[in-house]
């Protein structure tokens, strides 16, 4: 994996060979910038879009943009206040960038509260956008789910969108009509690949729903997964089966060669350090509109982190101050709740709402040993789990267990306590609310 910061930057930009697009072309080789989930994070984006700038013009290499969903943020108030002003901006630098494609997730109309009006303003700044949702409204899908691009050769794009309507904006639920996804994509994937180019497919329902899919998929075929937050790679064969994580990080590159029929696909990660080179106009932008945004009380520091902690290990803290303030052995927190890794120094409210996307009630459960570790086997997947055991939907773990307790009592968010199924693997937990709020207990143990 790749740091991104400015040594690596100016290193792989004056070593990189410059060869003529049209024996590039010949050669059938191209690259595949993809994220997902991206969630307005406005403290990266100057430097993505430096580091995506970098990587696209290192060569003649053609290139291409995958933007798989989500990548606007509601319970960023930057974002609600502005109508997404400093995402419309990066997505504009990206579309002069290279050719860009969004595939529409369950978060992209939070600003506008109408997924067919955000599909139109993407598309009036020359993106290609995909998906298989139908505007109730009118009876028609919102944007194709196909879509064939040039690069060389041609991309052949299929795009699709998770059906689990509570992920919507509220508001915009009864116009949505989306279909499940594996059957859907099980009769409109094609069954062998491509004579003339390359398959690439954009899902956003998740990883679960996109399992199935794997053993039939076509040989030599992009499939970049997203919905999750998950950062996986897998070899289905000569295809190649990716997330790429969220907020961001890591920003995944796929280098496609045609001339290797068995390995046409190689995948790179590179960590782009939010404090490295970036993009001096979207920077100051990103300045300006917070400056002019935020409020005292969103700028107040809430809390002094003493270092720096991965989101994982952020989640499992968080999970572990809301068992304390519970008084419970354990404590959950579901993946997806969590958006950034605390930051070491001052935390201000506004970057703690970042870190802790979802309020709600702290629900709480008595279990036995037994269940608590059967529960623990299936929690903190970001750490090295195989790909055949990870269920998409998962919880970091925290708190203090003690081995000889006959009974223990584990504490989650109520997001989690309605779906334990898709959390702790099992349904017979029974849960009863506590009188504690999730974000509140979590910043008052971070405040000390």
């Amino acid at each position: 994996m790749t740091v991104w910061n400015r040594r690596t930057v100016l290193g792989a930009t004056a070593a990189s060979l410059m060869l003529a697009p049209a024996a590039l072309a010949a050669t059938g080789r191209a690259r595949v910038l993809m994220l997902s989930d991206l969630h307005s994070a406005y403290g990266i984006m100057p430097a993505l879009l430096e580091a995506m700038r970098r990587i696209v013009r290192r060569d003649a290499t053609p290139s291409l943009i995958l933007l798989n969903g989500d990548l606007f943020e509601a319970g960023n108030v930057v974002a609600k206040r502005t109508g997404g002003t400093l995402d419309w901006a990066f997505l504009e630098a990206l579309a002069k960038l290279a050719p860009t494609v969004i595939n529409i997730g369950n978060h992209d109309a939070d600003l506008v509260e109408d997924v067919a009006a955000a599909a139109d303003r993407a598309r009036a700044l020359g993106i290609t956008v995909v998906s298989n949702i139908v505007d109730k409204r009118t009876g028609r899908p919102v944007a194709s789910s196909r879509a064939t691009l040039d690069l060389g050769f041609p991309v052949h794009l299929v795009g699709w969108a998770t059906n689990s309507i509570d992920t919507y904006p509220k508001a915009i639920r009864p116009d949505l009509s989306i279909p499940a996804p594996t059957p859907w994509a099980q009769s409109n994937l094609p069954g062998s690949p491509p004579d003339d180019g390359l398959l690439v497919v954009m899902s956003h329902a998740g990883l679960p729903a996109d399992r199935p899919l794997l053993p039939s998929l076509p040989d030599r075929t992009l499939f970049l997964g997203g919905h999750n937050h998950l950062t996986v790679e897998h070899a289905q064969g000569s295809s190649r089966y990716v997330h790429t994580g969220a907020w961001g990080q890591p920003l995944t590159v796929a280098t496609i060669d045609r001339s290797r029929a068995k390995d046409p696909i190689r995948i790179a990660r590179v960590v782009v350090d939010p404090r490295g080179p970036a993009d001096a106009a979207l920077a100051r932008q990103v300045r300006e509109t917070l400056a002019a945004t935020l409020t005292p009380q969103e700028r107040a520091v809430v809390a002094k982190i003493p270092k720096a902690l991965s989101l994982g290990d952020s989640g499992r803290h968080v999970a572990g101050l809301m068992a304390k303030a519970a008084g419970a052995d354990a404590g959950f927190m579901g993946h997806t709740t969590m958006g950034m890794g605390l930051p070491a120094g001052d935390l201000t409210r506004y970057a703690y709402d970042s870190v802790v996307r979802f309020d709600g009630t702290i629900m709480k459960a008595e279990i036995d040993a037994k269940t608590l570790a059967d529960i623990l086997s299936r929690a903190d997947q970001d750490r090295g789990f195989p790909f055949d055991k990870l269920t998409g939907d998962f919880a970091y773990a925290g708190g203090r267990v003690v081995p000889d307790k006959a009974r223990l009592t584990l504490v989650t968010t109520d997001w989690c306590a309605k779906r334990q199924k898709e959390y702790f693997g099992r349904e017979d937990l029974v849960f009863g609310e506590t009188d504690l709020r999730v974000k509140p207990a979590i910043l008052k143990g971070l405040a000390g």
